[in-house]
């Protein structure tokens, strides 16, 4: 049966290794760095698997980000000694928002990730890099993420780990405290957290998670909780699936 536990070191040394075979081919990756848990715990892998010397980093905050969360961002990229570039998505947000088609904040939010994500790629494609996506198993389970924004990416180092477990890898590698206890944000919005848009913990999200995987029903979870989740699970298959296309072929 799989659990929320962990091994740390041998976890570690499974994805750094998944990192440099992904990479062949190319001169390394660019991730968005943004002073949270996920981003930081993937730049410090991907150092740690390629060298400082190929891994690229991009500070991309907007009007809603707040300050310390990108000064947590600088901060450790010049602790891993990486390259980095900070550049304000502001100007570029305000010009597409001009021409927007609602006032739906969610529906802004996206705009925002995905004008970070056109910017990862442009930096790729003009370093022959990959893109390293951050996102993590309990937000690919039930899509906590942008469609053709942060999911936009080559390849996803934590995307076989809950974020509790992220939580743990983290502790392992020494991650500051300043970024690893900090509420989960993407930063999408004026006091934007993830779990207040979920709706509920990561602790019991992942709680739910492994039991779905593991065929069985959650302990100690409302039961309110559990059918939320099998319903966010339910409704953003058009994310987590291949895009459909007719057969009409014999």
């Amino acid at each position: 049966m799989k659990t929320l536990k962990i091994n740390e070191k041998e976890i570690e040394k499974k994805i750094t290794g998944f990192i440099k075979e992904k990479t062949k081919g190319f001169n390394g990756i660019v991730i968005g760095l943004s002073g949270g848990i996920d981003s930081a715990v993937c730049a410090t892998l991907a150092a740690k698997a390629l060298g400082k010397d190929k891994v690229h980093a991009l500070m991309l905050p907007s009007s809603t980000t707040k300050e310390q969360d990108t000064e947590d961002a600088n901060k450790l990229a010049d602790h891993l000694k990486i390259k980095h570039k900070t550049i304000n998505t502001k100007e570029i947000y305000n010009t597409i928002k001009a021409h927007s088609f609602t006032d739906n904040k969610k529906a802004h939010g996206n705009i925002m990730a995905r004008i970070r994500m056109i910017l990862l790629r442009d930096y790729a494609h003009s370093k022959n890099l990959l893109v390293l996506g951050t996102g993590n198993k309990s937000e690919l389970m039930i899509g906590y993420f942008t469609k053709n924004g942060d999911s936009g990416v080559d390849i996803l180092p934590l995307g076989d780990l809950y974020k509790t477990q992220v939580r743990a890898l983290a502790k392992h590698l020494n991650i500051d405290k300043k970024i690893t206890e900090k509420p989960p944000s993407a930063g999408l919005w004026q006091g934007q957290t993830d779990e207040d848009e979920i709706g509920i913990t990561y602790e019991t999200l992942d709680r739910i998670l492994i039991a779905i995987e593991n065929n069985t029903e959650p302990k100690e979870t409302p039961k309110k909780d559990t059918d939320k989740i099998k319903n966010m699970i339910k409704t953003s298959k058009h994310k987590t699936d291949p895009t459909p296309y007719p057969k009409v072929r014999q």
